[in-house]
């Protein structure tokens, strides 16, 4: 049990067809800060979820395939917990750096915090060159938006469980990053983007930049997702409360 004075973590890892990487995922993740490790697996048809409950993971799965499905799933599986930590079942990101990442909600200075990818260390060719150049441009655009500074669009986050179901999410796919970063400024949640370290995931072929179709379908999920926001905001549709 966690103790009466520190706030409840879950970390919640969506994965889709991870079993070369998710055991080493999981066993990364620091139990001393953590409750509760979510895998929330949409449709895998390999040994992720057999790999990930004998991790120790509690295993959520989503009968239909979508990351946002899949990160929602997770957060709704942590209703008890007061900070949710996304991350990658890749093994991509780098689960010992959790702490850094909750540490500011915790001690009350943010409601969300986002790991960039693009200010920390990366090893080569971890991020492609599109990722990287996508992740500036769509910062500046939110800056003109609503006046926040973003430089990544990166899965690893941490966020008050209350603010995030408060945020309204309603994207399935690859657009509920960015979603929920512009949602979270649209409501005025304190936001600190942290520098945080990435690699080259430890096996498997990546859903997004793994394929030109791939990395076509996501693009467009991020651009559908930007400009339906985007036009919420023109349109003086009120935030969600």
């Amino acid at each position: 049990m966690a103790a009466a004075s520190r706030q409840l973590v879950a970390v919640v890892i969506p994965t889709l067809n991870e079993e070369a990487a998710i055991a080493g995922v999981v066993g990364a993740i620091p139990r001393g800060v953590v409750d509760d490790i979510i895998v929330a697996d949409s449709a895998s048809t390999d040994r992720t979820v057999e790999r990930a409950r004998a991790a120790g993971a509690r295993v959520v799965s989503e009968s239909r395939r979508g990351y946002g499905r899949a990160c929602r799933a997770g957060a709704e599986a942590a209703g008890y917990c007061d900070i949710i930590v996304f991350l990658d079942g890749d093994g991509s990101d780098c689960p010992e750096l959790i702490p850094e990442l909750i540490a500011p909600i915790a001690e009350g200075r943010a409601d969300f915090v986002i790991g960039s990818r693009t200010r920390g260390t990366r090893e080569a060719h971890s991020m492609s060159a599109h990722q990287i150049l996508a992740g500036y441009a769509i910062g500046a655009a939110l800056r003109l938006l609503y006046g926040v500074r973003y430089t990544d669009m990166g899965p690893f986050r941490a966020i008050r469980r209350e603010a995030l179901m408060r945020l309204g999410m309603r994207e399935t796919s690859y657009g509920w990053n960015l979603e929920m970063q512009m949602r979270a400024a649209r409501m005025g949640l304190r936001i600190i983007e942290l520098p945080v370290a990435h690699r080259r995931r430890a096996g498997g072929v990546s859903k997004v930049s793994g394929s030109l179709g791939g990395t076509l379908k996501a693009s467009w999920r991020i651009l559908l997702t930007f400009l339906r926001i985007a036009l919420e905001t023109r349109r003086g549709i009120p935030a969600a409360r």
